[in-house]
């Protein structure tokens, strides 16, 4: 018997207000489950709705350019009336109703970030607002813009559709603020603007879109090197009996489709030296005066996928084993690449790891990812000789490289940091202390 039900926005993290940016559906059409109804467009990501169930739309309650917030009444879809998920039954029973990565009316699953599908034609730049008279922006960016004093008609907008970010009204502010105050020199960092160049004169060129996720992520990175004073610190640990250990019981778990990497020996040796060293997981407060100190353990973790790099958090890594973490590195690592990790899952981190390792390199300088205070730079192991006891012997090290915060850490703290770290790992039974 055919039944109406009605499709909410599900647990899309802390987002309120969000814009809807496009309708994938309209009434009338058939529906699977799982697939995208609508995207929605928060500053940091895009993100999409699935259906919840099988049916066919009977009403569109949004249009674009609509906000909406979680509980919003977005769709009704009319189901057979026996394969239909409800919100109050899919809260009853999440884990047998609610797949994967489906987001029901009112499951707090995972909302997949809107990059699977293929790029849109890259369009010709938006001028700023101030053409057309008309800036397009969500409510939360013109209350921000508001407070900054930012007329959001001289604003280009760099998101979807030419619609303005919290990011792209900072840039504005950073670039007002680097322009020179009649001819003075005053006003902040004098920065030269980009020379306008046709590198087509040179020879033949192609230009290529960035992804949406490196087009966000860049613009956090810019802000991060520029506001943070950074400094890094170079270190190496011996892993020669940690690596052999991991071989061992990498074979024994091996069998259960369990991967056990040096990532995961790594995340047990970071929480240990965080422990021993809490200003490393810490965050200063917006005033920049006080040190916020977490009392948990989320450890954010880079991943390379195709589209950009991305950071998902893995939470209460002290309260987990490596084999456990390993296996949760790996889920979290291929949602990631197929661009079906939530916005929820990549926030709350306190310290993030980014590994190089696979791929070669002996150092680099990791840019912190605010408002963490510290990030850790892992490159690739190599066989070094090592003098003990009167003779060279072969020993398997691995490079580090610490970039800290040094408004909250000092050189002193970097090191000892780092070298509590190295001992942990080259000897993993101090874990159990």
């Amino acid at each position: 018997m055919a039944d109406k039900k009605q499709v909410l926005v599900p647990d899309i993290g802390n987002y309120k207000d969000v814009p809807v940016i496009e309708i994938m559906v309209k009434a009338g059409d058939t529906v699977k489950a799982e697939q995208s109804l609508l995207t929605l467009e928060t500053d940091k990501a895009t993100m999409d709705v699935p259906a919840p169930f099988d049916g066919v739309v009977k009403e569109v309650k949004v249009k674009v350019g609509d906000t909406i917030s979680e509980g919003s009444l977005i769709f009704v879809i009319e189901t057979n009336g026996a394969d239909a998920v409800t919100k109050a039954s899919t809260a009853e029973t999440p884990a047998k109703t609610a797949p994967v990565n489906s987001v029901g009316a009112s499951v707090a699953a995972p909302v997949a970030i809107a990059a699977a599908s293929p790029a849109p034609v890259q369009k010709a730049p938006v001028p700023p607002s101030g053409a057309t008279g008309k800036a397009h922006a969500s409510p939360s960016v013109r209350s921000f813009a508001r407070e900054l004093g930012v007329d959001l008609t001289q604003v280009r907008g760099t998101a979807t559709k030419g619609r303005i970010s919290k990011d792209d009204v900072q840039n504005f502010v950073k670039m007002a603020l680097s322009q020179p105050r009649n001819g003075t020199g005053v006003g902040g960092m004098q920065v030269l603007a980009m020379p306008v160049i046709d590198f087509a004169k040179f020879g033949a060129i192609e230009s290529q879109p960035l992804s949406r996720i490196k087009k966000i992520s860049g613009a956090n990175l810019h802000r991060n090197w520029v506001t943070i004073p950074h400094v890094t610190q170079f270190d190496e640990a011996d892993i020669s009996e940690m690596e052999a250990f991991r071989k061992e019981i990498g074979a024994e778990y091996a069998k259960q489709n369990i991967k056990i990497t040096p990532l995961a020996f790594m995340l047990k040796a970071v929480v240990a030296t965080l422990q021993q060293f809490p200003e490393f997981n810490a965050s200063l407060d917006v005033s920049g005066e006080n040190l916020i100190l977490k009392k948990y353990f989320h450890i954010g973790v880079a991943v390379d996928t195709p589209n950009g790099l991305m950071v998902p958090v893995l939470r209460d890594v002290d309260k987990k084993g490596i084999v456990q973490l390993a296996k949760e590195l790996g889920e979290i690592s291929t949602k990631a690449r197929e661009l079906k990790i939530s916005a929820a899952e990549m926030q709350g981190g306190c310290f993030s790891i980014s590994s190089l390792g696979g791929i070669g390199g002996t150092a680099f300088t990791p840019i912190i990812n605010a408002p963490e205070v510290a990030i850790l730079g892992v490159s690739k192991a190599s066989m070094k000789p090592v003098y003990q006891d009167g003779v060279f012997v072969p020993r398997l090290i691995l490079p580090l490289s610490l970039s800290y915060d040094h408004r909250v850490v000092d050189g002193a703290s970097g090191a000892r940091f780092t070298q509590f770290l190295a001992s942990v790992l080259a000897d993993t039974r101090r874990l159990a202390l």
